[in-house]
């Protein structure tokens, strides 16, 4: 399989790369992002050869597919790490909530996030890359709460590798913060900056084209690549678990193959959508991929009415903290698939410059065969969260209480939500839904109350980074990202 580039070739750069290629240098022409030229076909016969697989196989059956150019031995060797998982026998459990609502539980690995299903398995491809060619990387990312603690994780003390982290001081949960700041590589630096997850984002973005910054890191011998979902070495992952829910409905006789379901995504960064948008392209029975937004709603803009428009629009933290962006990169690459390089180009320029861009009528249709969208209060999140903790005896985090009204309005077919953080890193706005006292209470107790009144265990590492040193104090205004990082690599 060969990538291409969502925003045109700039006659620099290869106009075709390879998966690996793409994964260490993500960075395409234009500020554009790597797409693959093609995308692999699964039949029926595909489905039912993988009624009685395990994750991990099926994960590898699709890796092959894909064409990747990674040894056998080494996708298997990143997949194993799904044995870290909760049950390695079953890392994504997908529970039926409601007659026709299963929710597919996508944090049960280390840091109780969905970013671990890619970043696990990503991270340990791409630290081995670099130690087989002899080259050091530096490993940027941007994160908005989960990303970060997922990254750091996955490329803690590897050799050749260097992490620089971003996250908007203020913007995230204590535990998220916790298990960024907290962390001891010494191939880590966690910085906070003095703004939002737009601006760390922009920042990453910034410096992966920057040649001022890159001539500074050639002359340390140091390569850059990114670990948020720009990078397509995330997003391959990331179509894995579409086929996985839907093979357990399967395996549950919920469904028969052929049955069209509909897929209620929480989306930031729209590297979910993505995933299973490549995954209806590639066969499977999709209806709908529903996007649930938060406050910050401007992909329910997009999609209903075909302006992406933040000319007006100021982040908003919400309760779902994770979502709080305005700027989801990886729609740019479902409007490549949709419209071409051109346009894209296009309108990516235009969002850029002007804030703001605008579908034909032809082109919004386009979209909306794909896709449909809403959003969701915290005042409507708080009273999902004590509804099903009271009538259906489920708890959920307020991420995953967005896809809930999308969800009522599909009942007349099968929905599959994906739950991308475990309450544990939401506790206070879980124990708010529950008592409702709007007490300004830690995480910590609220992690106690909320476990006490439910049941619900706390994880040993959730419950550890309360006693761990903090090593990571650095808060910087935006403009210091580049001489922060260029101090940490000196």
């Amino acid at each position: 399989m060969l990538f291409v580039e969502t925003r045109g070739n700039d006659g620099v750069k290869p106009e075709k790369v390879s998966f690996s290629q793409a994964i260490l240098s993500p960075s395409a022409s234009f500020g554009g992002l790597y797409v693959p030229e093609s995308l692999p076909t699964l039949d029926e016969a595909f489905y039912h050869s993988h009624l009685k697989s395990s994750y991990k196989e099926l994960a590898y059956d699709l890796l092959k597919r894909f064409g990747i150019d990674i040894e056998d031995s080494l996708i298997k060797e990143a997949l194993d790490l799904y044995d870290r998982f909760d049950d390695p026998n079953n890392p994504v459990p997908v529970v039926q909530v409601e007659e026709k609502f299963y929710v597919s539980e996508l944090y049960h690995g280390p840091t109780r996030a969905f970013k671990d299903m890619a970043l696990q398995p990503f991270g340990h491809i791409l630290s081995v890359l670099a130690k087989q060619r002899g080259e050091n990387y530096l490993i940027l990312a941007a994160t908005s709460g989960d990303t970060g603690p997922a990254t750091l994780e996955t490329f803690k003390n590897k050799p050749n590798i260097k992490v620089a982290c971003l996250y908007p001081a203020g913007g995230t949960s204590d535990v998220q913060r916790l298990q960024m700041v907290t962390e001891d590589g010494e191939n880590l630096k966690v910085i906070g900056i003095e703004g939002n997850f737009d601006d760390a984002q922009t920042a990453l973005k910034n410096l992966l084209a920057s040649s001022e910054f890159k001539a500074f890191l050639q002359s340390k011998g140091i390569k850059l690549s990114a670990a948020n979902s720009v990078n397509f070495g995330r997003i391959i992952f990331q179509i894995i678990y579409h086929f996985h829910s839907y093979l357990e409905l399967m395996r549950k006789g919920d469904i028969n193959f052929g049955d069209r379901i509909n897929l209620i995504v929480p989306s930031g960064n729209f590297g979910n959508a993505l995933g299973a948008y490549y995954a209806k392209k590639m066969g499977l029975p999709i209806e709908k991929i529903s996007i649930a937004s938060n406050a910050n709603n401007v992909l329910t803009q997009l999609i209903k009415e075909g302006r992406y428009d933040l000319r007006d629009k100021c982040l908003i933290q919400t309760s779902s903290p994770a979502m709080d962006i305005l700027k989801s990169s990886n729609v740019e690459r479902v409007l490549y698939d949709k419209f071409g390089p051109a346009r894209t180009k296009e309108l990516m320029e235009s969002l850029n410059e002007n804030d703001f861009y605008a579908l034909t009528p032809k082109e919004l249709e386009a979209l909306q065969e794909d896709f449909d969208a809403d959003f969701t209060t915290d005042n409507e999140v708080l009273k999902i969260i004590k509804e099903y903790v009271e009538e259906k005896n489920y708890l959920m985090d307020p991420h995953t209480a967005t896809t809930v009204k999308l969800y009522k309005s599909h009942r007349n077919m099968d929905n599959i939500a994906y739950s991308t953080a475990e309450w544990t890193k939401f506790a206070p706005t879980v124990y708010k839904a529950l008592t409702g006292k709007d007490k300004n209470i830690r995480d910590q107790e609220a992690l106690e109350a909320v476990s006490q009144m439910t049941g619900a265990k706390i994880p040993e590492r959730i419950k550890a980074l309360f006693e761990k040193p903090i090593i990571h104090d650095t808060v910087i205004p935006k403009e210091k990202i580049q001489e922060s990082i260029i101090e940490f690599l000196e």
